[in-house]
């Protein structure tokens, strides 16, 4: 995907498409300045792209759904029932690596190319070892909030879980699980957040062009800074549609993962 850097307009790129490599400092990544009406256009780009590649983009979006399923079947088949709304919350920070498939997608589609599904598979091997520590540094805030699950669950219920039979009408009915969700949802918006701020745009420039992972997340903060609220619009957007996919039991996740996704780098597009 590499050769997406010729489309980039980046000043700094050489005449082959790609950042000079023998350059002691390395080039500013360039970041624009938006309007708030952009998040809704991104969608519109990215339902265009799903119809245009709709048996591939649907067929990874089951993939990843059938693999969430089959987590959740573990936890309960396990008996770990208050393991899933955390695990459920936590999806806000896996998404932008399950979007990487989908760039490879969008990717092909703005060159007039066909994609297949095995091209999303191989966008993970573009830049890997950058895209493996960006993964990394998502997992970090994935793990933190589990952590601060388990915390909050002692603090509110003790070390005793609740029946599996009562366990959900016990968080949404009672002091404690009412507590527990406001306190929940207030640190885990401020950990998504940061999540989303370090990934908006480094992933699919990871996958774009050769700069480091630091350089990427770089670029992700200052296209935060810069257009902070048609960034904390497209923030709303993006949990708004996902908990959708969510109430429908996942199945509507196989639509929203790969619409997401695209409109995702449609969004890198216009920010980068």
């Amino acid at each position: 995907m590499n050769a997406a850097r010729e489309a980039s307009g980046n000043p700094t790129d050489n005449q082959a498409g790609g950042p000079s490599r023998q350059s002691a400092i390395p080039p500013v990544i360039e970041v624009r300045k938006i309007s708030m009406d952009r998040p809704w256009q991104w969608i519109a780009a990215g339902a265009s792209d799903l119809r245009r590649a709709a048996p591939v983009s649907l067929t990874y979006g089951a993939i990843w759904v059938v693999l969430s399923v089959s987590l959740i079947a573990g936890l309960v088949l396990g008996g770990l029932h208050h393991w899933l709304l955390p695990f459920a919350a936590g999806f806000m920070f896996a998404g932008p690596m399950v979007a990487v498939g989908t760039y490879a997608i969008s990717y092909k589609l703005e060159r007039g190319q066909e994609p297949t599904l095995g091209d999303t598979f191989r966008a993970w091997s573009t830049n890997s070892m950058q895209v493996a520590l960006m993964g990394v540094g998502l997992m970090v805030f994935m793990l933190a909030w589990l952590r601060i699950a388990t915390i909050l669950f002692a603090l509110f219920f003790g070390m005793d879980s609740p029946d599996p039979a009562t366990l959900y009408s016990t968080l949404l009915l009672s002091p404690n699980g009412l507590g527990m969700i406001a306190v929940g949802t207030a640190i885990g918006a401020i950990l998504a957040f940061g999540a989303f701020a370090i990934s908006v745009v480094s992933l699919p420039l990871l996958l774009d062009r050769e700069v480091s992972v630091l350089e990427a997340i770089e670029a992700s903060l200052r296209s935060v800074a810069l257009n902070f609220r048609p960034l904390l619009l497209w923030a709303a957007i993006l949990t708004l549609f996902v908990l959708v996919g969510m109430l429908t039991f996942f199945i509507g996740l196989i639509l929203i993962l790969p619409l997401l996704g695209h409109a995702s780098w449609h969004a890198y597009r216009d920010l980068v």
